[in-house]
């Protein structure tokens, strides 16, 4: 068995853009917008997320009271290299996304929610995650195109925000990446 090879941070670095090509770079068109999430630690762990896939932005709604130190500890200071919005109003936030031409993805256990892997997201596009307790709000449900769901296969009916918001971007994003961009 091959022994664990640990990298340096130079071998991490070697294939990555500078600094500054990143922050000029061109990001996928691809915008999270979180309706209602409170927790610290979810909103830091989408913007590690945003950062990881090179998506357009993170739109965090509603009333917040973030916890500065928790969510420096989640998004290990990935924020600077992130766009991040903040808007009080998650449904005029889809309306102007709406507007634009996005394509709006909820991801929401519901009557009408398809399974998130059998969707052709299209470019550009939105992923609406919601609050930890209540979901995603009837009003934002209502501007999508289309409720989708991870299937559960265990005793759990489902996940932590963040955990979902990865398994459906990571689909998404590579999806996105892979169509012709004009």
């Amino acid at each position: 068995m091959p022994s664990k090879i640990q990298l340096s941070k130079d071998d991490l670095r070697k294939n990555k853009p500078s600094r500054d090509e990143y922050l000029s770079k061109s990001k996928i068109p691809l915008v999270v917008v979180l309706d209602n999430v409170t927790n610290s630690y979810n909103i830091g762990s989408f913007i590690r997320l945003a950062d990881a896939f090179g998506i357009e932005k993170v739109i965090v709604c509603g009333a917040l009271t973030i916890s500065d130190k928790k969510f420096k500890k989640a998004s290990r200071n990935e924020a600077k290299w992130v766009r991040v919005e903040y808007s009080d109003s998650t449904t005029a936030s889809l309306q102007t996304l709406l507007d634009a031409g996005y394509g709006i993805y909820s991801v929401e256990l519901c009557q009408a929610s398809v399974d998130y892997s059998q969707i052709a997201y299209p470019s550009p596009c939105v992923l609406v995650l919601g609050n930890e307790r209540k979901g995603v709000s009837e009003a934002a449900l209502a501007l999508s195109h289309q409720h989708i769901h991870i299937p559960m296969f265990g005793m759990g009916n489902s996940l932590n925000v963040a955990t979902a918001g990865a398994i459906v971007l990571a689909e998404c994003a590579n999806q996105i990446r892979k169509l012709p961009q004009s």
